[in-house]
């Protein structure tokens, strides 16, 4: 099982959004999603309608080590898409990992019970730095942060994430390493000059990096994401042409490349997702 979360320090730059649609994605493509929600502001838990719902959440899961699917394991409309929900609205965990003996490793340590049932795991977290989201990093095998193509962005980016994935390498003394991290420029207009900018500088500071790199694909600014949030629908399901006399490929293609560039192992099942968008 792959396990994969989505990171920033910084909130509104799209971590829900993309989680929800790259998981949608790879469900269609025929792989067993598991989507995690540890937000307190539970997005991805209400994106998707729910088919069965699960009397406990992901409080239980970390707090309680309750791992029996049945209990805290949802099942979405979309088949081979499955949800841990978020209930944690009063941010009890935070607290109650940051006085754990095994606090960052809680996740890491609970994971095997769910690698038999699942392909990928997609864990989606708050936008601040805490406990939470450091525990995620730790269980991941790669971290994907989507930023958003603005100055803003780009600083909090250098004081926020990368020093807190700096701040994580003393677990390699347990014999962690912390994940790589791939940038995946999100909500992009490269009609302003601004933009083209930024991107460029991204793509020049961390052209000799080892553990971190700028995603090829990036996600449009396209009203087509909205749409599909609107409607509890992924996005490719929505837009699966390039829209007339738009230069920026369609969500189809978008969460396509997307999905293949992180995971070139499952590209030939990513592939027939056209095949199967044409037949619905």
């Amino acid at each position: 099982m792959r396990v994969v979360s989505m990171v920033s320090t910084k909130g509104g730059v799209g971590k829900t959004t993309v989680a929800a649609n790259l998981g949608g994605l790879l469900a269609d493509a025929g792989l067993r999603v598991l989507l995690l929600d540890l937000d307190s502001q539970p997005t991805l838990s209400s994106y998707y309608t729910l088919k069965q719902k699960a009397d406990a959440g992901a409080y239980e899961f970390i707090a309680l080590n309750l791992t029996t699917p049945t209990q805290i394991v949802s099942k979405t409309a979309i088949p081979g898409l499955d949800l841990i929900l978020s209930n944690d609205d009063q941010g009890r965990l935070s607290t109650l990992l940051l006085h754990a003996p095994d606090g960052r490793l809680r996740l890491r340590n609970l994971l095997d019970a769910f690698r038999p049932s699942y392909d990928l795991l997609l864990i989606d977290t708050q936008g601040a730095r805490s406990v939470l989201l450091e525990m995620a990093i730790l269980a991941s095998d790669l971290a994907l942060s989507p930023i958003t193509p603005e100055m803003l962005a780009a600083r909090e980016l250098q004081r926020g994430t990368l020093k807190l994935l700096s701040e994580l390498k003393p677990f390699r003394h347990l014999g962690i390493t912390p994940p790589p991290l791939r940038l995946l420029l999100n909500q992009v207009n490269v009609i302003r000059v601004d933009t083209r900018m930024i991107i460029r500088g991204l793509h020049e500071t961390f052209a000799g990096a080892t553990h971190i790199s700028v995603l090829d694909t990036a996600v449009p600014d396209r009203v087509a994401y909205l749409n599909a949030a609107s409607l509890g629908l992924p996005a490719h399901r929505i837009e699966t042409c390039q829209p007339h006399k738009r230069r920026s490929p369609s969500a189809l293609q978008t969460m396509q490349a997307l999905a293949i560039e992180l995971f070139p192992e499952w590209r030939e099942a990513i592939s027939t997702v056209n095949r199967y968008t044409e037949a619905q």
